[in-house]
């Protein structure tokens, strides 16, 4: 097997967090069929709950959610970084234009817009991995 076929053969585990079903579901199933595995959180609560028994390569985040928002689930992460090893945090926000001093004072530097294509998650796992 070459390099190629063995990167590309790697399969992340990903943490989709999103307080609506159905958004979180295509999510969930976009990342499958790119031949990973995702778990789901319906809320920054779920997310942190997740965090502590799991470990994941990259987290898909909403930042609007009720219980705990976006913004709270990476200022735990930061605080708790002993359950974030090797975490990829991508904001996946319709708003996200408008949050971006918000996202610079997190750290956090990868956003998606609310809906991606297909394509843009793509570059994000070839980038990950």
């Amino acid at each position: 097997m070459d390099e190629k076929t063995t990167e590309s053969s790697r399969q992340l585990r990903f943490l989709v967090v999103d307080d609506t079903d159905d958004i979180r579901e295509v999510m969930a199933r976009m990342v499958e069929r790119q031949g990973h595995s995702a778990d789901q959180a319906i809320d920054g609560v779920e997310a942190v709950e997740a965090l502590q028994r799991t470990s994941y390569d990259l987290m898909l985040l909403d930042l609007s959610m009720p219980r705990m928002t976006g913004e709270e689930v990476v200022r735990w992460i930061q605080q708790h970084p002993e359950h974030a090893t090797g975490l990829r945090v991508v904001v996946v926000s319709a708003w996200a234009g408008d949050k971006r001093p918000l996202l610079q004072e997190l750290g956090i530097t990868d956003v998606l817009p609310k809906p991606f294509r297909r394509q843009q998650l793509e570059q994000l796992i070839a980038e990950t991995i």
